[in-house]
């Protein structure tokens, strides 16, 4: 059964409210938290994240999507996200990581 693209939609944005000032997730990462791919969490986020701390939310390489991209990097520097040559530096910032603790990362699924 395909779940309702508005429980999807509501679970997206369940993760990225989660994810803490001055750290960055991925499409994909949030993805695989609630069983979708990182393009429908991007069409969610595209379509009605604006609520939720979408910023956070970055491609696997650390970039941008081109349609935010400046306001995008403006709003992870003014959390003090580490940014070099136009990609945020996720090594020091992925989240969910190994720190995380259990109530850091949801556990509903779309």
């Amino acid at each position: 059964m395909t779940p309702d693209p508005a429980d999807v939609d509501e679970a997206v944005f369940d993760v990225v409210e989660r994810i803490p000032p001055g750290r960055v997730s991925t499409y994909g990462a949030i993805g695989e938290l609630i069983g979708v791919g990182p393009r429908r969490v991007a069409r969610a986020l595209s379509s009605g994240g604006g609520a939720v701390p979408w910023h956070r939310v970055v491609r696997a390489d650390g970039t941008a999507a081109e349609p935010v991209r400046v306001r995008q990097l403006e709003l992870l520097a003014a959390e003090g996200v580490p940014v070099r040559d136009g990609r945020v530096v996720m090594s020091a910032v992925r989240w969910p990581d190994d720190s995380s603790t259990p109530g850091d990362v949801p556990i509903r699924r779309a």
